[in-house]
């Protein structure tokens, strides 16, 4: 696997391999891979000639007062993920690589970005948008893979495909979980024995909505009262958001339907966690 820090070397690199007729995946990450991410890789490789994959913790999409600084960082271990997959080149600059000190060009999605986590951590999504933009300005590629477990973050994204008109696919894979229950994330090694176990509300929260909309329950508000319940009645959880909406637009939805996007998001202790499933 080659590992590049340069953003022109990136280009040229991605550049001849789609002149040798490669097709192209791309994995955006911010490291600290889990098995949720080399989900993403292995599907990037049975779709794509050339798997490409990027490491940078965004400094854009963090707020003032979130966990930029202590946000894991295990780039050797990362590295070793990569190559067993299958990767065939990292991208993995710098800051200043990326924005360089005269850097004044941001991208943003408008109303989806303040939908669900946009409303919890505003500017979350300018950050995301911009550095994504970014990834696929210097690599091109014919497909980017994405989780499910970042629902908001794919219906941004998807808006922003569209309505720039970028030549690419983005394929969402689907969430990946521990064997009870809980979505994989690079900050669940913030949780402590307790709270990893308190964790599992929301992933037993959306659990009892499931239950209740297969059983013919269709009313948005009783569904959502119950999976809200769920994660107040644990001492360790504190509810950010609880939502049904449709998963384009981030809006809430008058009546549950096949397709419709129920998103949580609770700190459990001092960690921010999310979740969702999609009817």
């Amino acid at each position: 696997m080659q590992i590049i820090r340069e953003v022109k070397a990136m280009q040229a690199v991605c550049r001849e391999a789609r002149r040798a007729g490669k097709t192209v995946g791309l994995v955006p990450t911010m490291g600290a891979l889990h098995a949720g991410h080399v989900s993403l890789v292995h599907a990037a490789r049975q779709q794509s000639d050339f798997v490409t994959a990027s490491i940078f913790v965004n400094p854009l999409q963090f707020g003032p007062t979130e966990d930029l600084d202590k946000y894991p960082r295990t780039f050797e271990a990362d590295c070793c993920k990569l190559e067993a997959e299958g990767t065939d080149l990292l991208f993995a600059p710098t800051n200043s690589e990326m924005y360089p000190s005269n850097s004044s060009t941001f991208v943003n999605v408008e109303g989806l970005s303040s939908r669900l986590d946009g409303a919890s951590r505003p500017g979350h999504f300018c950050g995301v948008t911009t550095v994504v933009a970014k990834l696929f300005e210097i690599v091109r590629p014919d497909r980017a893979f994405f989780g499910q477990k970042d629902a908001a973050q794919v219906a941004v994204l998807r808006r922003m495909v569209h309505d720039l008109n970028m030549d690419l696919e983005l394929v969402v894979c689907p969430i990946v979980r521990e064997k009870d229950g809980l979505a994989m994330s690079s900050r669940n090694v913030y949780l402590s024995p307790a709270e990893r176990k308190a964790a599992l509300c929301l992933s037993q929260s959306l659990a009892k909505i499931r239950e209740l909309y297969a059983a013919g329950e269709h009313d948005p508000e009783r569904l959502l009262a119950a999976g809200r319940a769920v994660i107040i009645a644990e001492p360790l959880a504190k509810l950010d958001y609880y939502e049904l909406v449709n998963w384009d637009t981030l809006e809430p939805l008058s009546e549950a339907r096949a397709g419709a996007l129920v998103a949580v998001a609770a700190w459990v202790g001092k960690t921010r966690l999310i979740d969702n499933c999609v009817l």
